[in-house]
């Protein structure tokens, strides 16, 4: 599938085509790597705590404060090996793409580097189902917010908060980068003060045996429920698609490097400190919850979190968990509006999508996709009202498929750029992905591995079923693009 994808050689990139609109392209990122903002421009006003909450805040949604619930009983304790090893997994994918990002920081960068170091196709490819996934993860998490708002007011229709959250956010990002930026930081800070809060808590409860919990919570119902590993081997295995999918939304700190401010010094940081502290977080939050609760009494319909919580006894703790659970849904959908904006932007740009998608707004933000891209999450509405039982599963599987191959490209990408730099026709920078390309390799395999555990459950397995139709569509999509672009010379 990805036969030819390393590099070209000087011959071949002369016959690929449209030696005008490479140097376009090229003239366009100079001007972004330079900072040099016109009217039709990107602009770059996104500092080193904006990137990180960005993505933090794009990752920490409804897959750990409500999926962990399903996995722990898949898992048990053993969960938590599961989110080490898909820690371990993104810090390659990260390291990696951070590499690209300093050769070439630009807006809708998987896309980009697809194009350039695989080949048109997968540039077109990427930057498609890319935007396909936060469209679809979009409408779990607007529909999420009608579901979290009825522990209020239970006669309300979830349709009406759900569409009020996505209006509110879709305004949000139609307004300068810079602002949105700052209360994507806010948004995000919640969730994190939440989990830390969580995590200190429950340490004195289980140190000092302190309130209701202090007498049974203790580190050893790790281990004394069934061992650690409940489940065997396979009980870590099993819940990896859903430990990948609460790891969606890192790979952002990629789509918003066209409009990072000093990327060369912003980037390297924000990447190596972002993972490290998700990892925190999430292996934090899951060794505590199971140490003052036993797995086997978590119920999988139950976030655990929230149950958490009602046992400690904290007034009002069930309803701060579901605020903080709204903003979760929210600050999700707010950054995939953001991705999906700029996504559109790069693909209108290189000719793979509507011209009109590649304009800007006043405060220089992508405004076009962005309005499509929301119009077309206001599905999410519809879905919830016809399957609300099973929307979440469908959808959070379905968006999976799609992180999982912008991953493989991004890995794929990196070793078409670094054997571009072994012949001498690109530099080398000083953000060197480790292991590389044998780690390249296995993450490929590793992400290939989840895949196919999608096949396992009856409502992931409808993830593989659109598959096919969709990369279909993508196809004949790609081939009209192709068409026009050579009609228009």
């Amino acid at each position: 599938m990805f036969s030819g994808f390393p590099y070209y050689c000087d011959e071949q990139r002369e016959t690929l085509a449209d030696a005008s609109k490479k140097a376009d392209m090229h003239l366009r990122n100079t001007r972004e790597e330079k900072g040099r903002i016109g009217r039709d421009e990107l602009h770059r006003g996104l500092k080193n705590r904006h990137v990180q909450m960005i993505a933090i805040g794009g990752t920490i949604g409804v897959g750990l404060f409500l999926g962990s619930a399903t996995a722990i009983q898949k898992a048990g304790p053993g969960l938590v090996a599961s989110y080490a090893i898909g820690g371990v997994i993104m810090f390659f994918i990260m390291r990696a793409l951070g590499e690209l990002l300093l050769y070439r920081p630009v807006s809708g960068s998987f896309a980009s580097y697809a194009e350039e170091f695989i080949g048109p196709w997968a540039g077109f490819m990427t930057g498609w189902s890319y935007w396909f996934m936060w469209v679809v993860l979009g409408m779990a998490e607007i529909t999420a917010v009608g579901v979290y708002v009825h522990y209020w007011l239970p006669q309300l229709p979830q349709w009406i908060p759900a569409l009020i959250t996505l209006g509110l956010l879709y305004f949000v990002n139609l307004i300068s980068v810079k602002h949105f930026g700052e209360i994507e930081f806010w948004f995000a800070l919640i969730k994190v003060l939440t989990i830390i809060g969580l995590i200190v808590i429950g340490f004195a409860i289980i140190l000092f045996k302190a309130g209701a919990l202090g007498q049974t919570a203790a580190f050893s119902n790790l281990w004394t429920h069934g061992g650690f590993f409940p489940f065997g081997l396979w009980g870590v295995i099993l819940p990896l698609q859903m430990v990948m999918f609460s790891y969606e939304g890192l790979e952002l700190i990629g789509v918003s490097a066209g409009e990072t401010e000093d990327p060369q010094s912003v980037l390297p940081h924000a990447i190596n400190s972002v993972v490290a502290r998700m990892l925190v977080l999430y292996l934090g939050a899951l060794l505590v919850i199971m140490s003052l609760v036993p797995w086997s009494q978590l119920n999988a319909n139950t976030s655990p979190f929230v149950l958490v919580l009602a046992k400690i006894g904290i007034p009002g703790g069930a309803g701060l968990i579901n605020f903080v659970v709204i903003t979760a849904a929210a600050s999700s959908c707010n950054s995939g509006l953001f991705s999906t904006g700029r996504m559109l932007f790069s693909l209108a740009r290189s000719g793979q999508a509507p011209k009109a998608f590649g304009a800007v707004s006043r405060g220089n933000v992508p405004a076009a996709g962005v309005t499509a891209s929301a119009a077309l999450m206001l599905i999410g509405v519809a879905l919830n009202y016809t399957i609300p039982e099973r929307v979440f599963v469908y959808v959070t599987s379905i968006s999976l498929v799609g992180s999982l191959w912008t991953w493989i490209i991004i890995v794929i990408s990196h070793l078409g750029y670094r054997k571009a730099v072994a012949a001498g026709r690109l530099r080398e920078g000083g953000f060197r992905m480790p292991g590389s390309p044998y780690s390249n390799w296995f993450v490929v395999t590793f992400l290939i591995l989840v895949a196919m555990l999608l096949s396992l459950d009856e409502g992931t397995r409808v993830a593989l079923y659109v598959a096919p139709l969709w990369f279909a569509l993508l196809a004949v999509g790609y081939q009209v693009s192709r068409r026009a672009q050579l009609a228009r010379g």
